[in-house]
């Protein structure tokens, strides 16, 4: 047979069967876990496994150690193989086939004060493609898994195959306990928060420790994994927090005082999606979204 008939005939053998087995192994951190999720035997796993990696010609499951891990091909592969799966089982749905839904995730405070403008106009334009506003604990709201079709991100965005417009900027705000000394002033710096712990969301916060000098940044952090977390730790006591201004407006919270915090650079409002098979309604979301900030 010919090198390149050789090597379609490899490619055509990768199936969705593939992707799910990877992905159960991936959630799963162990094959007997994963067979067992799957309905499977375990050594079937192993082969469908080892076939995959074979196709892609990378080890993706590091099994050198007692408890298994993905390895940075595997942690890169999860995303991609995720996205996948998920434009496959929304392309067969048949719940979708006639009227399919522009997903739009968001991780907190979705598009700030243009919030409620963009989903009635929407609404009132595109009343044949119901735009879903879909909050998910993720640094890019699931866009890189495929639960979303777009997003409203804030901050930088390096994630790989993915398009980026930015539509806006917010100024960035302090949160501070309620009954701290802190909010008894009007504004605050940056220094003022760096004396005490700084709460930050790892997941899907923008706030890191770079955001101080250095030399002159907190010595202690607390983690938290979304925004509900953070505002209890802070209303709490346990410490500070950073986030942008949409974030006072639409997470009001009785033991959190937010307080402008102006040498704090802006924090950039983005829209992503991925270049890849988009949804059709992209660029009309786009362009609306662009025009309600400029307030055409």
């Amino acid at each position: 047979m010919p090198i390149a008939l050789r090597l379609c005939s490899v490619r055509m053998s990768i199936e969705l069967r593939h992707l799910r087995c990877f992905l159960a192994i991936a959630e799963e951190s162990s094959l007997t876990r994963a067979a067992a999720r799957l309905h499977l035997t375990q050594p079937a796993v192993s082969r469908t496994l080892a076939a995959l990696e074979q196709h892609l010609g990378a080890r993706l499951v590091d099994r050198s150690t007692h408890h298994l891990a993905l390895t940075a091909e595997g942690r890169a592969f999860q995303d991609r193989a995720a996205a996948a799966l998920a434009a496959f089982e929304a392309a067969v749905d048949p719940a979708r086939l006639r009227h399919r839904p522009l997903r739009l995730g968001h991780a907190w405070s979705a598009f700030g004060p243009y919030t409620t403008p963009l989903l009635r106009r929407w609404q009132r334009e595109h009343p044949e493609t119901p735009l879903e506003l879909l909050r998910i604990d993720d640094r890019t709201a699931g866009l890189t898994r495929g639960e979303v079709d777009a997003a409203l991100l804030r901050g930088a965005v390096d994630a790989p195959g993915l398009v980026t417009e930015e539509l806006t900027t917010e100024e960035r705000v302090a949160a501070v306990p309620a009954d701290s000394p802190l909010a008894e002033r009007p504004h605050l710096a940056l220094h003022d928060l760096a004396g005490g712990t700084v709460v930050l969301n790892t997941v899907s916060g923008t706030t890191t420790l770079t955001l101080w000098p250095a030399g002159a940044r907190p010595a202690a952090t607390v983690t938290v994994a979304n925004t509900d977390d953070w505002l209890t730790a802070i209303a709490a006591g346990r410490g500070v927090g950073v986030s942008s201004a949409s974030t006072a407006s639409l997470h009001p919270h009785p033991g959190v005082t937010y307080r402008p915090l102006p040498d704090a650079p802006p924090l950039p409002v983005v829209l992503a999606w991925r270049d890849a098979f988009p949804h059709p309604a992209t660029g009309a979301l786009v362009a609306m979204a662009r025009e309600i900030v400029s307030g055409d």
